[in-house]
């Protein structure tokens, strides 16, 4: 087993950060699905955020969701029985929802195998992705009283 690089540390920050908001949604009642299989409704969450992604809190945040903006995630598809990648971009609502379902990709890319295999893929594509992505979330939970509250708080 290889040490763990730079990159490696930032994927297993966005994994927890990215897990520890989505059971935050849920925990408030961000959901969506079936009772048997309940999501985190990242739609409803991002028009609750709006202000985050209008007048972002700091430098920083601004910085990040424009990165995505301008440089959004791709999306992992099956083309004639080859991956490939689409640059199609998720439905959404506002720029708000754009750049959550954006990081939601970035989140699917890697857990789902499409960005590492033994060794990184695109390694500063995948890095600033990941950097800025966790700022993304970082600020949206701030900007969301109950989710904030049930991130400080741990809720059951």
């Amino acid at each position: 087993m290889s040490t763990p690089t730079e990159l490696d540390r930032f994927a297993y920050s966005f994994f927890h950060e990215f897990a520890r908001c989505e059971y935050c949604l849920k925990a408030v009642g961000l959901l969506e699905g079936s009772p048997s299989n309940p999501k985190a409704d990242w739609g409803t969450f991002a028009a609750q955020v709006i202000a985050v992604f209008d007048m972002p809190p700091n430098q920083e945040t601004e910085d990040a969701i424009q990165y995505y903006l301008t440089y959004p995630p791709k999306k992992q598809v099956l083309v004639d029985g080859a991956l490939s990648w689409s640059t199609t971009l998720p439905d959404h609502q506002n720029q708000a929802e754009l750049v959550l379902r954006l990081v939601c990709r970035v989140r699917n890319n890697l857990f789902h195998g499409g960005k590492f295999n033994g060794r990184w893929f695109a390694p500063k594509r995948s890095e600033e992705l990941l950097r800025r992505g966790l700022v993304i979330l970082q600020a949206v939970v701030l900007g969301h009283s109950k989710v904030r509250e049930a991130y400080a708080n741990r809720a059951d």
